[in-house]
């Protein structure tokens, strides 16, 4: 299957468990992976044979910024389905969302989630 791929998008959201995670807020970072046939796109060089990558991102930065979640799969879960009801073409996706700064303690880069999900006919 082909993919359009969105590497490393990174917003400033308010998802997490502690009270302070949803006043301060903090940095995540989404990856998508769309799955999807490119070949008419690739022959016909017409926008409407694809999935607009600059739309996908505005979808999810409205997520990630505008709404809030206790966790950053539940988050997973709200991009891809606003994708499905978005794009029509999108046959499969998968969103990884990172979170760099979770407040635990210990030594790591960060956490992140990823999921795979298939359009459901």
């Amino acid at each position: 299957m082909d993919k359009i791929i969105l590497k490393r998008m990174q917003f400033y959201g308010y998802h997490g468990l502690l009270p302070e995670e949803n006043t301060l807020g903090q940095r995540f970072y989404v990856d998508a992976d769309l799955h999807l046939s490119l070949k008419k796109a690739g022959e016909s060089d017409a926008m409407e044979d694809s999935v607009h990558y600059g739309e996908v991102y505005e979808k999810i930065k409205d997520i990630v910024e505008k709404k809030s979640f206790h966790l950053i799969e539940a988050l997973a879960e709200a991009i891809a389905d606003e994708l499905f009801i978005s794009f029509e073409l999108l046959e499969a996706c998968t969103i990884h969302v990172t979170k760099p700064d979770p407040p635990i303690p210990g030594y790591y880069e960060s956490v992140a989630v990823e999921i795979y999900r298939e359009r459901t006919k």
